[in-house]
């Protein structure tokens, strides 16, 4: 490697960078974005405090403040610092620039900015240019009907809630990806700096390849507090953070040691930032790609709630954490609180920054860019983008083998996706692509891991980092910005994701409802290596949770498929990625099984359906039967067919229906997909025993089907956190999920039936030796007996 350019051959090589303050802009150039500020600053206190009044019109009361003061100020005065001195360098270098707000309960600084932006205006008319439009913005923050005291997606330009902190600097890099234009400046608070998720995304930058990718500017906002105490970061010397940075990788500018100068400093570092975006990116475009090079980081100092007051009742509230929320938050009742309140808001001198229509002035209105969409509250990447994926026919691809594994299958389809979709499709894998059989990816595409001398400049579709929470970070600023992906994970850990999948789902929830958002790409999942074939990593491995957490979204916004065969898994796979606004989970197996369908014509009908009889397993194509046994999941589908056949051999007046269940969610009453109750009963009939062979917990098909069946008239079998380091069947007979568990049940569940009265003891006691002696046989030879991997016959 000692050939390959480095960090040195850029312009600036320091880790702590110093610039000379002497040559910033001038005061007259500075002058109108440190109004802008000012206008931010106050109609973001305007927005947490007053419902009437918003401009001082007349002298404020007590009647003006709002009767439930909410919303946070402490962080607002840095964001709206951030976004003026964004604005300037979009406006004066034409620069396309998309800011994440990783405090997202800053809303009122993003909104202030905004609307003095016009993009709020823009996609709301009623919040109009003027004193009643503003009016009507200060009254409706968090107001029923209004804006929410958190940034979500009925803010204009926002791909990121920031209701839970940790996930906004990976979402940043995930916009940024085939994004080769775009520049993400990402503000961290550093109380979010403290989260798990946010430790990990600082490495980010060493997947990004600068060739073909955009660029992120992390921004780590150092107030010094969060909501009661101090924040690590905040405690941290100027050496020991550019100590930390430079570890990771990044130049380090340190703005906010001098306030008096630090809107100067503000304006040069963004300068030489992106300056240095610049460098590295051309170098890396013109063939000439530096090794290792050190992106820019900046660390903004600046006192929490600083501008706000200063002390009430004696006690210090700026620069400390008592600024964070509402720092008068007695200002309706108290004397004190309010005279501050009004102190402070007649400090930001609004006649001065709205003409006597309400409108901000001249000089306020011109630090915005002519050309509205760079304007960071209108960037195009944030609605209406959608890139739709070039897809190969998944027909193309269907096996008529009798063996195959659905995950080699899907690598094989989605080989010929990455191929044909170099700038609008990625895979993020924690580590796991390979494990999960998807190795053919790797034949057309490379990983991508700048850092990495083998890689380093070779591109690729896949991103592996050994991070749930970056993956999916990642996967959504992808996602959010009109790009597909695609997160295969081992089914046990796809749950450390959930509560970032919850807060993705309410945003996507409310950019539905909002007008102004276009569809985006659904966001898919496959769960492979599942807690069924987990039996060697043991019971650690075997934990099917994440489905459940998914049932609890608004059911229709979410679709959870179980294909059975490798067959049914193409056309899944293909759906999924051709759908737009859902949270899409496959669960797949990675171990070669058995083919069940393998007309493309059947795998596309069944596929569609979601629900239907396998006549070929039952007896007399269906019709009419005794008791009708289900599948869903791989492994369960197969014991379902394997029972069947037992039946089949055993009982052979007993008349068996086999159902297959491949979309879950058409069993609820409230999807889009349901199947509607005469629907239902024509599959599953109206008063025969149903006997369900479930992948996950039984909890998930009795919670949609408990409307459908009374009675106990429905036996569900699944996984009953029954586990160890065992063999395949023996997980599925410790859990009641084997062919024996399920012709048991059968049986009991049809008696008093003539067809098997006399001899139906003498089966169970049959089935239940058979469970006893593959116990021993495990215990003796340390693997399951072949005979039970075999397709079952019916002859």
């Amino acid at each position: 490697m000692s050939a390959v350019p480095t960090s040195k051959d850029l312009k600036t090589n320091d880790l702590s960078v110093s610039l000379d303050l002497s040559k910033a802009p001038s005061a007259d150039e500075l002058k109108p974005y440190i109004e802008l500020q000012h206008a931010a600053n106050y109609l973001a206190a305007a927005m947490i405090f007053l419902q009437s009044n918003a401009l001082l019109r007349r002298e404020l009361t007590k009647d003006d403040v709002k009767p439930r003061l909410l919303g946070h100020w402490g962080t607002c005065p840095g964001i709206n610092l951030v976004y003026a001195h964004l604005t300037r360098l979009i406006k004066k270098q034409n620069l396309n620039m998309m800011l994440v707000t990783g405090p997202g309960h800053g809303a009122p600084a993003i909104l202030g900015s905004q609307y003095l932006e016009q993009s709020i205006t823009k996609y709301y008319p009623k919040y109009s240019i003027g004193e009643e439009g503003l009016e009507k913005l200060v009254r409706g923050f968090s107001w029923p009907g209004g804006f929410p005291s958190h940034i979500n997606s009925e803010t204009p330009g926002q791909i990121h809630e920031g209701g839970e902190l940790g996930y906004a600097l990976a979402v940043s890099f995930g916009a940024a990806l085939d994004n080769p234009d775009l520049i993400v400046p990402c503000i961290v608070g550093d109380g979010e700096a403290e989260t798990g998720p946010t430790a990990t995304a600082w490495h980010l930058i060493k997947y990004l390849d600068p060739a073909k990718c955009g660029a992120v500017l992390p921004i780590l906002h150092l107030n010094g507090f969060k909501i009661a105490e101090r924040t690590i970061s905040g405690t941290m010397s100027d050496d020991e953070v550019t100590a930390l940075f430079t570890g990771y990788g990044y130049q380090v500018r340190i703005v906010g040691t001098d306030l008096d100068k630090i809107q100067e400093d503000m304006a040069m570092s963004f300068e030489w930032a992106i300056g240095e975006i610049h460098a590295i990116q051309k170098a890396a475009r013109s063939g000439q790609a530096v090794y290792k090079p050190r992106w820019p980081v900046i660390v903004l100092r600046s006192p929490k709630g600083w501008t706000g007051p200063k002390k009430a009742h004696g006690v210090q509230i700026e620069g400390t954490w008592h600024a964070h929320q509402v720092p008068l938050p007695k200002a309706k009742t108290d004397d004190e609180e309010f005279q501050l309140l009004k102190q402070w808001l007649e400090s930001y001198k609004p006649h001065e920054l709205f003409d006597d229509n309400g409108r901000p002035i001249k000089e306020i209105l011109d630090c915005f860019p002519q050309d509205e969409r760079l304007r960071m509250g209108q960037r195009k990447e944030t609605h209406g983008v959608y890139k739709q994926l070039k897809l190969p026919a998944w027909q193309d691809y269907v096996s008529a083998d009798p063996d195959v594994s659905a995950m080699i299958s899907a690598g094989d389809y989605l080989a010929e996706v990455c191929k044909n979709n170099d700038d609008r499709f990625r895979i993020f894998s924690p580590d796991e692509l390979t494990s999960n059989k998807l190795t053919k990816v790797l034949e057309v595409t490379n990983r991508t891991m700048e850092w990495d001398p083998d890689l380093f400049t070779k591109g690729g579709r896949v991103t592996e980092v050994l991070s749930e929470h970056s993956c999916q970070g990642m996967l959504q600023g992808y996602t959010l910005t009109g790009r597909t992906g695609l997160f295969p994970s081992y089914e046990a850990f796809l749950g450390i994701i959930t509560t970032m999948i919850i807060q993705y789902a309410k945003f996507l929830k409310l950019g539905k409802e909002t007008l102004w958002q276009h569809p985006v790409p659904s966001i898919n999942y496959i769960e492979s290596s599942t807690l069924w074939r987990q039996e060697h990593n043991g019971f650690s491995h075997q934990n099917p949770a994440f489905l459940n957490n998914l049932m609890n979204l608004k059911s229709n916004m979410v679709r959870i498929y179980l294909p059975p065969d490798a067959n049914c898994m193409l056309s899944t796979l293909d759906h999924c990625l051709k759908s737009k606004n859902y949270v899409n989970l496959i669960i797949s197996a990675k171990n070669p099984m058995p083919v069940w369908l393998s007309s493309a014509k059947r795998v596309e009908e069944h596929c569609r359906a979601g629900v239907s009889v396998w006549s070929e397993f039952s007896t007399d194509g269906g019709r009419d039967p005794d008791v009708v046994l289900v599948g869903c999941g791989v492994e369960t589908t197969f014991e379902v067919i394997a029972a069947a056949a037992l039946l089949r051999k055993d009982c052979p007046k007993l008349r068996v229906r086999v159902v297959n269940v491949t979309d879950l969610m058409v069993l609820g009453f409230t999807h889009s997909h349901r199947l509607t109750t005469a629907e239902f009963d024509a599959i599953f009939t109206k008063d025969k025993p149903i006997i369900f062979n479930f992948h996950g917990y039984p909890s998930a098909i009795k919670s949609l089907a408990y409307d459908r069946v009374s009675g106990r008239r429905m036996a569900v079998h699944g996984y009953n956190e029954e586990g160890t380091t065992t063999t395949p069947f023996h997980m599925l007979t410790a859990n009641g999920c084997s062919r024996y568990d399920i012709a048991i049940d059968a049986l009991e569940h049809v008696l008093p039936n003539g067809a098997v009265d006399m001899d139906a003891r003498t089966h169970i006691a049959n089935y239940r030796h058979a469970i006893r002696e593959h116990q021993k046989y495990i215990e003796a030879h340390g693997t399951d007996p072949k005979y039970l991997a075999e397709k079952p016959t019916f002859d």
